[in-house]
């Protein structure tokens, strides 16, 4: 028969797993669920934090949303805080920081990488496009040339792996 340890260990584990799944579920842009009216995928639910000064965020999100996304925008004073709650390491901080189906979104990721993250689901926070490279999503500008940016993904642990090359 397992002694008190082995029980504690397993309690120990439920606890946390249960903990994880209320976490995950209160997210703001969490899971989608389907459409009652059709049976048919909803939209995924983002959030995205920004300024309320911020005209490229404001971009991003448009697009965000004519891809297929359900996007909720919501102006903080402290866009900071929001990072650090989402544990966005400063070397892969932009301008705005989005939460979808419980990843954490930084910076102007392309929508087809959002879809991609959302369709393997990687054991990873989130994707990150650190800065606010010319040519990303909402850093558009008519007549001149986009830079080469990397998408990247990034753990609890601080590792960062390349997941998609823009040149």
């Amino acid at each position: 028969m397992p002694d008190r340890r082995f029980f504690r260990r397993i309690q120990s584990i439920m606890l946390l797993a249960v903990g994880l799944l209320a976490a995950c579920t209160s997210l703001p842009g969490g899971v989608s669920e389907a459409d009652p009216a059709t049976g048919a995928a909803a939209q995924p639910i983002m959030t995205v934090y920004k300024s309320p000064t911020c005209g490229c965020c404001e971009e991003w999100a448009k697009i965000m949303a004519e891809q297929g996304f359900s996007v909720r925008t919501e102006n903080v004073a402290d866009i900071n805080q929001v990072k650090a709650e989402h544990t966005v390491a400063p070397a892969l901080q932009s301008c705005h920081t989005a939460i979808v189906d419980g990843y954490v979104i930084e910076g102007h990721v392309p929508a087809a990488d959002i879809h991609r993250l959302l369709d393997e689901r990687p054991n990873v926070l989130g994707l990150a496009v650190p800065g606010m490279p010319m040519g990303s999503p909402g850093m558009e500008i008519a007549g001149r040339a986009g830079e080469p940016f990397d998408v990247l993904t990034f753990d609890a642990s601080g590792n960062v792996r390349l997941f998609t090359q823009y040149e």
